[in-house]
């Protein structure tokens, strides 16, 4: 054909600016299942060939339970930001409510309606909400500094001399049960079934079975501080004004204690991993630096602790950037795709906090301020007390839990020289101090932690904040007045959080 004169230059072959776009697939049959090994192993490449549908694309995310995955940033805080088009209440689920996801599906649990600030929209929301960002206010963040280094002395005094150890189930997992026994009052032989249910409803094994255990746990809990009351998270829920009844309580605690265990483990493991392959980080380890929150910052972009979730439902049929989406139908926010979407063209994420894995939005997590605090204090101290810390098995050996939410390892294996337990001081004497349930922590097994770790009850025991009063102040945190001994070197990982950075 030939090329009239007036028509402009003719671009160059090959030209990407005037190259038409490739279609996209048309969605048919099952979308993408985001379970099974194969979706573990590397997520990251099922990610990458998703974002051919667009910002957005068909995914399974168990046998007969269809969902749409935003992998695009942008289209990802457009879902978390637009309430009034992407709600949160499950009950739109139209699958779940006319029986083609029956009830007993491993990811109900997970996505099921509940009444709690995490499930709901609107005015219940706000209610929720408002308990639980008061009573997470009432945390002294020094007390729980303290609390989780005391705890963490004395899970490594346990394999200090071996020489080895299995970092996820000797720490990273028992670490959250111990503080949020404290943070929530609650007893040992407790502590442990919650922590096999979320376990339970996270792998999506048995889950009916793990719901149930949630349920009876958490309910014996709520009874045991209308009767007991103390100072501790679930008892600063049912003294809030918005009076929680028992089963709104009983549904805050389990998006609460949730996201106490099975996340944090994931966040403390992860981070510690990185921090033992990784050149960049393994080599400042080496020569006396803990970068820690540089590797927290690292795995919140590129392993979230919880990498597929936020699940809305479209209240109507929409086109969201060329994707159909019908209304009632699951879409669910990937965190981790996002995070790594190409188009934020930025490899810098040491102190960039703009990631999506505490996700955004009126819907955002309330504990990301205590859940950071947790992680780095429980790395910081590994890593003070075993600075000499290595993987025991090449990093792409570890395995990675299949699951379509989380990004959990099976088991971090580590090896170091065998260190002798430090003799502890004395525990001090509180003369007429009363005991309280949450006191002293308990490691889930038959076994006890020694009362020389029972921690302190330092909490803002203050009464619970009204809607005119606001909540307590917290304490900030400050530098011990001795210097720890050991090869920990003066760096202040912590001040840049305490400071908003």
């Amino acid at each position: 054909m030939t090329h009239h004169p007036d028509a402009g230059p003719v671009p160059p072959p090959g030209c990407p600016a005037h190259r038409s776009p490739a279609p996209r697939p048309v969605r048919q049959g099952p979308g993408t299942p985001l379970y099974g090994p194969d979706f573990a192993a590397d997520p990251q490449a099922v990610y990458q060939r998703l974002r051919q549908y667009g910002p957005a694309a068909p995914v399974e995310l168990a046998p007969r339970v269809q969902a749409t995955l935003v992998t695009d940033y942008r289209a990802a805080l457009e879902v978390l930001r637009s309430p009034d088009r992407f709600v949160k209440d499950a009950r739109h689920w139209r699958a779940l409510a006319d029986g083609r996801v029956a009830p007993d599906n491993p990811v109900v649990p997970m996505m099921a309606y509940r009444p709690n600030c995490l499930f709901s929209d609107g005015d219940d929301h706000r209610r929720y909400r408002q308990a639980v960002d008061d009573s997470l206010a009432r945390i002294d963040p020094n007390a729980l500094r303290g609390y989780v280094e005391r705890s963490a002395d004395s899970l490594i005094d346990r394999f200090t001399t071996l020489g080895e150890a299995d970092l996820l189930g000797s720490y990273a997992k028992v670490l959250p049960l111990l503080v949020f026994q404290q943070l929530f009052g609650c007893p040992p032989e407790l502590g442990d079934r919650l922590v096999e249910g979320f376990s339970g409803i996270f792998d999506g094994v048995d889950a009916e079975r793990a719901d149930a255990l949630i349920t009876s746990s958490l309910l014996e809990l709520i009874a045991l501080k209308r009767r007991q009351p103390g100072a501790d998270m679930t008892s600063w829920l049912m003294a809030h004004p918005v009076q929680l009844g028992d089963e709104e309580m009983l549904h805050q605690l389990v998006v609460l204690i949730g996201a106490g265990t099975e996340p944090q483990q994931n966040l403390i493991a992860n981070a510690l991993r990185l921090l033992l392959s990784d050149d960049r980080f393994a080599g400042d380890l080496a020569g006396g630096s803990m970068p820690v929150e540089d590797a927290l910052d690292e795995v919140l972009w590129l392993d979230p602790p919880m990498a597929n979730y936020a699940v809305h439902y479209p209240l109507e049929d929409l086109d969201f950037g060329g994707v159909p989406l019908r209304a009632g139908e699951p879409v669910v926010v990937s965190f981790a795709a996002a995070n790594t979407d190409p188009a934020l063209r930025s490899d810098r994420r040491a102190g960039n906090r703009a990631h999506l894995a505490w996700s955004a939005g009126p819907h955002h997590c309330p504990a990301k301020d205590p859940a950071r605090l947790i992680a780095a204090t429980a790395v910081e101290k590994l890593l003070d007390r075993l600075p000499d810390l290595e993987l025991a098995v090449p990093a792409d050996r570890l395995v990675w839990r299949p699951g379509p939410f989380h990004r959990a390892l099976t088991a971090l294996p580590v090896r170091f020289p065998p260190v002798p337990v430090p003799v502890p001081a004395p525990a001090p004497v509180h003369p007429g101090r009363p005991g309280h349930p949450g006191d002293r922590p308990h490691h889930p097994s038959a076994e006890h932690l020694p009362p020389e770790i029972s921690g302190e009850s330092r909490w803002n025991a203050t009464p619970a904040p009204s809607r005119s009063t606001p909540p307590a102040v917290t304490s900030m945190a400050r530098r011990p007045a001795s210097a720890p001994t050991g090869r920990r070197p003066l760096w202040s990982s912590l001040a840049a959080w305490w400071r908003g950075q």
